[in-house]
C-alpha cells in the first residue's frame, strides 16, 4: 500500500473536528524502522515499562496490521528492540507506532518494518507480564481503537476508521 498519502488524507479530510473520526498524531515521532511509509489496521497493546505483550503480540502473524504500543510516552525504557523488529518484520506486521522509547537502532533500521517512537533509549524493559491487549488506546492524546486504520508517511500518521 504504496500509494497514499497522510496529506492527500488529510486535504479530505481538512474539516474533520479533532477527536473524531479522523485523527492526526502529533508530530513527535520519529522514524526507526527500515520502511517509511506504512499502514494497516491498529491492533494495540497499552503497558508501562514492561514490554511483555509487545512481544506476544510481535510473535503472532501481523497479517499487515500496525501494532499500536501506549506506553504512556515514557522515555525510561525502550519498549521495541532489534529482536523484536525482527519478529514483526518476520511475522508480517507493517509497522509500529510507539508512544515510548525503542533501542538497538540499527538494527531497527534493517528491518523491513515501519517503526515510530518518540525517543531511544538503550535500557530494557522490567518483564511482568502486565498491562492489556487490544483494548482502545491513547497515544500523545489521540485515541486509536482496535481495527482502525492508521497510515505513516515521511509527513506524519493518521488514524482513520477504514482504509484509505
Amino acid at each position: 500500500m504504496d500509494d497514499f498519502s497522510t496529506c492527500d488524507l488529510c486535504d479530505v479530510h481538512k474539516d474533520a473536528g479533532d477527536g473524531g473520526e479522523f485523527r492526526v498524531l502529533p508530530p513527535v515521532f520519529t522514524s526507526y524502522g527500515g520502511r517509511v511509509r506504512f499502514a494497516g489496521p491498529a491492533s494495540t497493546v497499552k503497558c508501562h515499562e514492561d514490554n511483555s505483550l509487545v512481544k506476544a503480540a510481535l510473535d503472532e502473524p501481523g497479517r499487515g496490521r500496525v501494532l499500536v504500543v501506549d506506553g504512556g510516552g515514557s522515555r525510561r525504557r525502550a519498549l521495541v528492540g532489534g529482536n523484536l523488529a525482527a519478529a514483526a518484520a518476520k511475522n508480517g506486521w507493517a509497522g509500529l507506532v510507539v508512544d515510548g522509547a525503542v533501542r538497538d537502532l540499527a538494527e531497527l533500521a534493517a528491518c523491513d518494518v515501519g517503526i515510530r517512537a518518540l525517543a531511544a533509549m538503550p535500557m530494557p524493559t522490567v518483564k511482568r507480564n502486565e498491562g492489556q491487549r487490544d483494548v482502545p488506546v491513547q497515544v500523545q492524546g489521540v485515541r486509536v481503537v482496535p481495527g482502525e486504520w492508521v497510515v505513516a508517511d515521511e509527513d506524519g500518521i493518521v488514524v482513520m476508521p477504514a482504509r484509505p
